[in-house]
């Protein structure tokens, strides 16, 4: 399974906005990956790292994107990602 990581804080439109592209994104990979969201609020590393350019989006250990997330661009990623992986 491919592991998305974002990397996100409450009350900001842009992370929600990417929640969006990505639920969509990965529903059409059915079980095939897990998005695991982390709230950069709760750690003051996390906040000094990220701060600045959340929403960060990792596909894997690869960075894919910061403030927005392109559908397109991110399903590509994956399915390439998930190709590597088989």
């Amino acid at each position: 399974m491919l592991k998305l990581t974002l990397y996100s804080k409450p009350d900001c439109h842009l992370c929600e906005e990417a929640r969006d592209s990505i639920d969509a994104v990965v529903a059409e990979f059915e079980s095939r990956v897990a998005i695991d969201e982390i709230d950069i609020t709760t750690d003051p590393q996390l906040q000094r790292q990220y701060g600045e350019e959340i929403p960060v989006v990792f596909v894997g250990e690869r960075r894919h994107s910061q403030w927005h997330v392109d559908a397109g661009r991110l399903r590509d990623r994956i399915r390439a990602s998930l190709d590597e992986n088989s």
